[in-house]
C-alpha cells in the first residue's frame, strides 16, 4: 500500500471512531480497587441500626406522627417555622443557605438528615447521640423554632391526641388550664417563660417534658425513613461486580472514572469519606476558615456526658449496657480541638454551600482547600496535608463527586406534609 493510501486509511479509521464517539478503554480495576469500590457501594450498606434509646423508632404509627410534626409550623413561637423550613425535601433536606435562618441566622450550616440514622453522633460537633435528642434542640432554640414545652404539649393535645396516646399513653390532664399550665412555659425559653416554668408543680413539669421527649422520638422515627438512593456511581459498581463493561461505561464517563481512581487513591479522600455513606462518622480538624468559633468536638464531649437526654439518661429507653458509643466516648485529646463531624458525600453536589458555617460556596472551593492544605487552623491543628493535584485531576474528582447525586430513597408520600 502506498503512503498516500495508508494515510487515507488511517484518516478514515479516525473519522469512523469520532463518528462513533469512541473513548479509549479505561485501564482495568485491580482486585484491591474493586474491594474498595464494593465497600463504598450502597449495596454494601448494613441494615438500619436499632436505636435502643427510642422504643418507637421503627413503629409505623410513630413515623406517621413524626411526619406530621416535621412539617407542622405550629411547633414554633411564630407558627411559621417547621423542621422542613431548614430541612427541605427538594434540597435533599438542607436549605441552600450559608447558615440556617428562621427567626434569625444561626451559627451553623444545615446538614441533611438523609441517612443520619446511621450516625452515632448528631450536629456538626456531635453533641447529641440520637436523632430524637437532636430533634429537641431546635424546638426550644431562640434562633430557630423558639417555642416552649407547654406550647408544644398543647399542639399535641389539640391536633395529634389520638395518635400520640395510641403510642405513648394518656396526655397530662388539664393542659388547657392556664393557671396550672401557663401558655408559654419552658426551661429554655425567654425569662418570662422560664419563670412560669419554675412556678409549675414539679410533677407537671415532668409530665410536659415527657410529651416533649416523645415528640422528638416520633420525629426521629420519621427521619429514620429518609435514606440515600442509588446513584450512577452505585450503578457503576454493580455493573463492575457483574462484569458488565458496557454498563460501566454507561454509568460513569472516563473523566468520572478517573476522578473515582483519584478519590480512592492519590487524593486520599477515603481516609475520612469511606463506607457506603462516604463518611467515617468521626471528627476531624480540616483547617477550614472559621468566621466565629461556635464549638468543636472537645466542647461537645463535655456537653453530651452531662446531657439528660443522652442514651444513658432518664428519658432514654435503653439500658446502660446498650449505650456503647457513650460508654466508650473519647473524652479528651488534642485531636478533638477544632474537630467536626465528617459529612456524607452522598448527593454532595446538591447540598452547597459547604462546611460547618458554609465557608465554601462550591465543590471546587472545597477541593482547592484540600489540595493546598495550609498547615494552620483557627484552633488545634489541621489534619490535612497538601495533595498536589493538577487542574485536570481536580476537575475529574469534581466530576466524580457529581455522579453521587440520587433521589432520596423513601416513598413519595413521606417527602411532603401529610
Amino acid at each position: 500500500m502506498s503512503v498516500r493510501g495508508l494515510a487515507l486509511g488511517v484518516a478514515a479509521l479516525v473519522a469512523g471512531l469520532v463518528a462513533l464517539r469512541w473513548d479509549p478503554e479505561p485501564p482495568d480495576w485491580s482486585p484491591a480497587q474493586r474491594a474498595i469500590l464494593r465497600s463504598l457501594w450502597l449495596g454494601s450498606l448494613a441494615p438500619l441500626p436499632a436505636d435502643p434509646s427510642n422504643r418507637v423508632a421503627d413503629d409505623p404509627l410513630a413515623v406517621a406522627l413524626g411526619q406530621g410534626l416535621f412539617f407542622d409550623p405550629r411547633l414554633s413561637r411564630t407558627e411559621t417555622v417547621s423542621c422542613a423550613t431548614c430541612h427541605q425535601p427538594k434540597r435533599y433536606f438542607t436549605d441552600g443557605l450559608v447558615r440556617a435562618r428562621t427567626a434569625d441566622e444561626g451559627p451553623r450550616n444545615t446538614p441533611t438528615v438523609v441517612g443520619a440514622a446511621y450516625s452515632p453522633w448528631l450536629f456538626w460537633d456531635g453533641r447529641k447521640d440520637s436523632l430524637w435528642a437532636q430533634a429537641l434542640v431546635p424546638l426550644e432554640h431562640p434562633l430557630e423554632h423558639g417555642g416552649t414545652r407547654v406550647r408544644y404539649a398543647r399542639v399535641i393535645a389539640r391536633h395529634y391526641r389520638e395518635t400520640y396516646e395510641a403510642l405513648f399513653g394518656p396526655l397530662p390532664p388539664d393542659l388547657e388550664d392556664a393557671r396550672r399550665f401557663p401558655p408559654d412555659a419552658g426551661p429554655n425559653g425567654p425569662p418570662d417563660a422560664r419563670r412560669s416554668w419554675q412556678a409549675m408543680a414539679a410533677g407537671d413539669r415532668e409530665a410536659v417534658t415527657r410529651v416533649f421527649v416523645n415528640m422528638g422520638k416520633a420525629i426521629a422515627a420519621y427521619e429514620r425513613r429518609l435514606l440515600p438512593g442509588p446513584s450512577r456511581f452505585d450503578r457503576f459498581v454493580a455493573a463492575m461486580l457483574a462484569g458488565d463493561s458496557p454498563a460501566m461505561r454507561e454509568a460513569l464517563s472516563p473523566d468520572e472514572q478517573a476522578g473515582l481512581r483519584l478519590f480512592i487513591g492519590q487524593a486520599r479522600c477515603i481516609q475520612c469519606h469511606n463506607g457506603p455513606l462516604l463518611t467515617n462518622n468521626a471528627f476531624h480538624n480540616t483547617g477550614v476558615p472559621v468566621p466565629s468559633l461556635s464549638g468543636d468536638r472537645a466542647a461537645a464531649v463535655r456537653r453530651i456526658l452531662e446531657d439528660p437526654y443522652n442514651c444513658r439518661g432518664p428519658w432514654s429507653d435503653a439500658s446502660e449496657t446498650e449505650c456503647e458509643e457513650l460508654r466508650f466516648i473519647k473524652r479528651c485529646g488534642a485531636e478533638l480541638l477544632g474537630a467536626l463531624r465528617t459529612p456524607s458525600l452522598r448527593n454532595v453536589s446538591a447540598t452547597a454551600p459547604y462546611m460547618s458555617q458554609g465557608q465554601f460556596a462550591t465543590l471546587r472551593e472545597v477541593l482547592d482547600h484540600y489540595n493546598t492544605a495550609i498547615d494552620w487552623a483557627a484552633q488545634g491543628h489541621s489534619d490535612l496535608r497538601p495533595l498536589g493535584l493538577d487542574e485536570p485531576q481536580l476537575r475529574q474528582i469534581e466530576a466524580f463527586l457529581r455522579s453521587l447525586q440520587a433521589p432520596v430513597q423513601a416513598p413519595a408520600s413521606l417527602l411532603q406534609a401529610p
